[in-house]
């Protein structure tokens, strides 16, 4: 089967699809600071409007060749204004690279993030602006 996105791994008997190792991949990112949410763009909108269930929205998974373990994950994501994007990038990277490893056995070879666009959100480190309390407020 040409289509078929299942990869046996040297680690078991189990298979594995593209859609499996893009939710591990989605779930990692989305737990790094930072980061507002995945970017699913338009082609998954199209997908979905015509009934089609994409596999990971945001994240593309490809197996470096047919027959071995090696996998390159790209994340489309949203950042969350004021944070330094490289450093959202690198523990995006660092983060879905360990978790998809932990949690699957595979070589994961390269993670690709872009960055596409910049959301407002929460202030940096996930805190709100709060009102500046007075001397007698603590007293």
């Amino acid at each position: 089967m040409e289509g078929d996105s299942r990869q046996f791994s040297i680690k078991g008997e189990r298979a594995m699809s593209q859609g499996f190792i893009a939710q591990y991949a989605a779930e990692a990112a989305l737990h790094t600071k930072g980061v507002s949410g995945l970017n699913t763009g338009i082609a998954t909108s199209l997908k979905e409007a015509i009934g089609l269930e994409p596999e990971g929205r945001g994240v593309r998974v490809s197996f470096r060749t047919q027959d071995s373990d090696d996998v390159v994950i790209t994340v489309y994501l949203d950042a969350i204004f004021g944070h330094v994007m490289p450093e959202v990038a690198w523990s995006v990277q660092e983060r879905v690279k360990r978790d998809v490893e932990r949690f699957t056995g595979l070589n994961v070879d390269a993670v690709n993030v872009h960055v596409m666009r910049v959301v407002e959100g929460l202030e940096p480190d996930g805190v709100q602006e709060e009102e500046q309390g007075t001397l007698e407020d603590y007293l």
